[in-house]
């Protein structure tokens, strides 16, 4: 087999392991590299010199590729047994065909097991957008295909390809492909927008042992804060965006936490009770917002609305701690429905009369934090026992005690509300959040912390509205006269940090990237990484709603701006358009087999056209005898012997010129004239 056919195959195993390289267990990842290093020390060896290969026998070098193939197949199906303990669905099916690819690899010999490798790696190829339909993965898919269809190709034309002109070859046979592609992609795009689309028949679930970054159903001190140093994106929002509420109101709620064990808060699972929302419980609000929530992640479990949302389509429920969750875990792709209410869900109802819900969010541990249960009684007395005027002084006490919001707020002692509101007073969101949660329970006032996103930034094109992972945020929620009333101590702190967004107070106040010295190189650093993942989200996101979204509903409404409302129109522009293609298509053959003909040839081509059969200049004749034969039919014969003298400048003395040419063309046109005229010609066109 050719360098070429191998080096295909190398290329396009690689491409598959750095696509796959994120989804599969690390393990399985390091034996399909072992795999590849293998088949490249095979075919490195297959090209030495007779005299270093005859060291071992044929027979002992094909029982120890054997063993090899067998022994790394074996490990790598083990590997996918026991992280996914199955061989079907999604990440255990597709790591299967990888192995089996990869397998197949180390056993080609003949032709056809490389015809076979290749259409298997095109199917493997196509089996990357179960894990993700990114323009990044539709990339590393159309370089894999390429790959493909290079060796395929080089099947074909590789014993023709001479010694020493390899990379000419590949690059003729890659230029050759890429037309092919470069054809067939017209007709793709028709189907694309054409042929009608149907709903998904099913629907990818969300794999329960793949990670998904963002907001967890836990939180520590210090959790946030690391989050917040991502730029990476969490959700977008679409819709009338005129109508988006203050960024002041922008909480993009998650869920609530109210367990706090003295380190860490999770959340009741009686909050996951789910509230039936009818139509009529919001027929009576008139501050609405409809808008679509993307999530970055296609895996995300929670769906970060506003607070007081509702989703406007099935698949979803709402929890009683308002958290919008899907009744099934899949993968995602298109937006989610959502309608806003405005301050208050309209199911929301009185609360203090919910003694098992009041008893869990005003539960502590006595034995933690003595400091600060000292303060709130102090707090509480000052407050005549009054919760509004107590909620007021805890907020003044804050701001009077000069606490600081900072990223690094660096480690406490196990008494970490002591540790924060007595001795360090500088922290994030997480951290004023779960002290002031704590010091309204210590005096009885229900309280719980929220966890999800604040502010977000317009995209580029100002037409949707991006949250990124630095916008996550931790908030309280007291309840007061009866209602749970947001109230969030990070704005007493740094209240630029919810009038600007964390953004804007990020690049504003670099001092919250923590010690001065080392303040302006981490913003640097972040600021560049910010920028260029803000443009890459874009694009995926102009990928995701202009390529992967276009779904039947787009179509239809595309079609219908455009008049069309039927089935049978979409097929009669469907097939018209492909006709119109391949018409197009025979015209530009034609018009490029035309233009390929000399000057000189095109005017004898327009001057046979007017002649009979019989006049055709004959293969075995020149020019100048076809000239002669053709002048006895003619009472002038000038015309004819100018024509050829012309005709000699022109070909034989490499004088081609428009003005002689187009003396050919009139002469030869004065020929055709006088055969047409003589009595003695025949009949002629």
């Amino acid at each position: 087999m050719t360098r070429l056919t191998r080096l295909s195959v190398l290329l396009t195993l690689a491409i598959i392991w750095i696509a796959e390289l994120a989804y599969f267990p690390i393990a399985l990842s390091v034996i399909f590299a072992c795999m590849w290093i293998n088949l490249l020390w095979n075919y490195k060896n297959s090209i030495q010199p007779f005299h270093i290969q005859k060291t071992l026998s044929n027979q002992t070098k094909n029982r120890i590729q054997q063993g090899i193939k067998v022994i790394l197949t074996l490990f790598a199906l083990m590997v996918i047994w026991l992280n996914y303990g199955t061989f079907v669905g999604v990440e255990a099916g597709t790591a299967a065909l990888a192995t089996f690819l990869y397998g197949k690899a180390l056993e080609t010999k003949q032709s056809r097991d490389y015809i076979v490798l290749f259409n298997f790696a095109l199917f493997v190829s196509a089996s990357l957008f179960l894990h993700s339909q990114s323009v990044l993965m539709a990339m590393m898919v159309l370089c894999s295909l390429l790959g493909s269809l290079v060796g395929l190709y080089q099947l074909q034309t590789g014993h023709y390809v001479q010694s020493g002109q390899t990379q000419a070859s590949l690059k003729t046979d890659t230029v050759h492909v890429l037309k092919v592609i470069g054809l067939a992609v017209p007709f793709f795009v028709l189907l694309f927008m054409f042929f009608p689309r149907l709903p998904p028949l099913w629907q990818i679930p969300v794999s329960s042992q793949q990670g998904v970054t963002g907001i967890s159903d836990r939180m520590s001190p210090g959790d946030i804060a690391e989050l917040s140093q991502s730029s990476a994106l969490a959700f977008r929002v679409m819709g009338d965006l005129k109508k988006l509420p203050p960024r002041q109101d922008l909480y993009w709620r998650a869920m609530v936490l109210d367990q706090y064990d003295g380190q860490t808060w999770t959340s009741h699972p009686s909050n996951q009770s789910v509230v039936n929302i009818t139509p009529e419980t919001t027929s009576t609000i008139k501050q609405t917002f409809n808008y679509q929530y993307l999530a970055a992640d296609n895996q995300t479990h929670w769906v970060m609305g506003l607070e007081a949302s509702i989703p406007s389509q099935r698949g979803f429920q709402v929890n009683l701690d308002g958290a919008i969750i899907p009744t099934r875990a899949v993968q995602r792709t298109q937006p989610i429905q959502l309608q806003w209410v405005g301050k208050q869900l309209p199911v929301e109802s009185d609360v203090s009369s919910n003694t098992f819900l009041n008893q869990r969010s005003t539960r502590f541990q006595q034995h933690y934090d003595p400091k600060s249960q000292q303060l709130a009684m102090h707090l509480w007395n000052t407050a005549q026992h009054q919760p509004k005027q107590y909620v007021q002084h805890v907020l003044a006490w804050y701001k009077q005690n000069h606490f600081s919001y900072t990223l690094t707020p660096g480690t406490l002692a196990q008494n970490r509300v002591d540790g924060f509101l007595f001795q360090s007073r500088q922290g994030f969101c997480e951290h004023y959040a779960s002290s002031f949660t704590m010091l309204m329970r210590y005096v009885g006032i229900p309280a719980r912390v929220v966890v999800g996103y604040q502010g977000g930034q317009f995209a580029p094109d100002g037409q949707s509205w991006e949250i990124r992972q630095m916008d996550a945020h931790a908030w309280t929620e007291v309840q007061l006269d009866g209602k749970w009333q947001r109230i969030d101590p990070t704005f007493i702190i740094a209240p630029n940090r919810i009038d600007q967004g964390m953004q804007d107070f990020m690049q504003n106040d670099q001092s919250v990237f923590g010690d001065n010295s080392t303040s302006i190189w981490k913003y640097q650093q972040f600021n560049a990484l910010k920028t260029l993942r803000v443009w890459s989200d874009y694009a995926s996101y102009q990928w995701q709603s202009k390529v992967v979204g276009y779904d039947a509903e787009k179509q239809t409404s595309w079609m219908a701006k455009l008049g069309l409302i039927s089935s049978y129109s979409f097929a009669l522009v469907l097939m018209l358009g492909l006709l119109g293609l391949g018409g197009l298509y025979f015209i530009v053959v034609q018009i490029r087999q035309y233009l390929a003909i000399s000057a000189v040839d095109r005017i004898l081509y327009r001057f046979s056209k007017h002649l009979d059969e019989p006049f055709y200049k004959q293969t075995s004749e020149t020019f100048e005898q076809w000239m002669f034969r053709l002048s006895e039919y003619a009472d002038i014969q000038t015309s004819f012997l100018e024509a050829n003298q012309i005709y000699q400048k022109i070909v034989y003395m490499k004088q081609e010129d428009k003005m002689l040419l187009k003396q050919l063309d009139v002469l030869l046109k004065q020929c055709a004239s006088e055969l047409k005229n003589n009595k003695k010609a025949c009949h002629v066109l």
